[in-house]
Order: structure tokens, then sequence, then C-alpha cells
């Protein structure tokens, strides 16, 4: 059984996370400059077994697509054709920042720690991906 990726794709940096081979934990994995990612997944995919990656889709309250959304439906398509043995999927990610937010805080992570996107573009990618673990089940 190979690992799930998710990834929080953002214009300037996507975060990623990855669950254990039995796909039991989400953990944060790396924030990668946006401009790096589809290098970094495709070197990372063929150093793991990678079965699927599920990219986080940015909603509106209502459910309507973000202003974000155009772009990463371009990176899911790019990301299809540079990797076309594995599965690739959207979830909904609404909250997931906030949610990130708010575990950094409950955690214990300094306010100047938190400052740093990266560490919550990351924790988004895990809190995305557990929920997607969570919903398969």
């Amino acid at each position: 059984m190979g690992r799930i990726l998710a990834i929080d794709y953002g214009l300037k940096r996507t975060g990623i996370a990855v669950t254990d081979p039995e796909r039991i934990i989400a953990r944060a994995l790396k924030t990668v400059p946006t401009a790096e990612v589809l290098a970094f997944l495709k070197k990372y995919c063929a150093e793991e077994k990678v079965d699927c990656i599920i990219v986080g889709m940015p909603r509106k309250m209502d459910g309507s697509e973000s202003e974000i959304s155009p772009h990463v439906k371009r990176f899911i398509t790019t990301l299809r054709k540079m990797i076309p043995g594995i599965e690739v999927g959207e979830e909904d990610e609404r909250f997931t920042s906030a949610i990130a937010q708010r575990s950094l805080i409950y955690s214990g992570v300094k306010k100047m720690q938190r400052r740093d996107k990266s560490l919550v573009d990351m924790t988004s990618a895990a809190i995305l991906l557990q929920g997607y673990l969570e919903r398969i089940k």
C-alpha cells in the first residue's frame, strides 16, 4: 500500500502532508515554494510509493469557487500529466487554515513561530489529509 499526499496549494508557497505507509496518520511534510512544487512532487513520488495525491480546493463559504480555484485546477491538470500513474483528487479545504492556526496555538507554538506562513501551510495540508482519511474510512 502506498502513501497518500495532500497539497495545500498557494500562489507563493505550497504545504505538503503525507500519510505513513499504512495510511493511519497524516503528518506535515514540508512547505515548498510553489514554483518548485512540481519538481519536488516528481522526485518524492519517484523515491516513495505514493498511490494518491489530494489537492485542497479552495471554496467560498457558499461552496462556490474562490479566486485561486482556477490556479489550483491548472495545477491539478499539470500534475496529472506529469505523474500519470498516480490518482489525483480534490478535497474541500474550507477552514483548514483557521483550524491550523488554532491547532498551533493549542499545541503551544509561540506567536513568532506561528507567523511563519510555511508552518501554517504544511499544518493545513496535514489537517486536509486527516480529514480525507477520516472521510474515506
